[in-house]
């Protein structure tokens, strides 16, 4: 009649930090985020400096060129430090939510055919697989976006329950 499945994750913080971190997205700099602004940034930064090297040659008809090109500059590096600002808390939030992840002692996903819930020290997170509106089901991780947003490595369980739950997500989220 219950056909509730209980999955009991093993929390190893560099588990989940290889799938948070992948690639660049832990850089400030050549995240995917901010690398074209980074990369756009130093063009014009670099236009800039070439333009000041030559400015002694400019008339004054064509010394506005410089005054444009240090707006763009200047709001390149704005558009940049925000983008800078994003990843900087994001990683933040990551890192603080890694921290309750190695104090918990309980760490289990429970579902069946209409409910998803995650309990992390007798927290318990429940919503309907309806609320979920996004979800990516690979070989490394399982990550799930809706009312509340998941991401679980599947180094974190056995082989099986990972399969169970990634035909679960694919079942039930679409």
């Amino acid at each position: 009649m219950n056909d509730d499945k209980i999955i009991s994750l093993q929390i190893n913080r560099k588990d989940f930090e290889e799938v948070y971190f992948s690639g660049t997205s832990g850089s400030l700099f050549f995240s995917s985020a901010t690398k074209g602004k980074t990369v756009t940034t130093l063009i014009v930064g670099l236009i800039l400096a070439i333009l000041f090297i030559f400015k002694d040659d400019f008339s004054k008809e064509k010394f506005g060129i410089l005054y444009f090109v240090s707006f763009l500059f200047l709001l390149c590096v704005i558009f940049l430090s925000v983008a800078i600002n994003k990843v900087s808390r994001w990683k933040k939030e990551v890192i603080a939510y890694l921290k309750t992840l190695e104090n918990a002692e309980i760490y289990q996903i429970k579902f069946n055919k209409k409910i998803f819930t995650v309990n992390i020290n007798n927290a318990k997170e429940t919503c309907l697989w309806t609320e979920f509106t996004s979800a990516e089901a690979g070989e490394k991780f399982i990550a799930l976006e809706g009312k509340y947003n998941y991401m679980f490595p599947q180094k974190s369980m056995s082989a099986a329950d990972y399969e169970i739950l990634k035909q679960a997500v694919k079942k039930n989220i679409k």
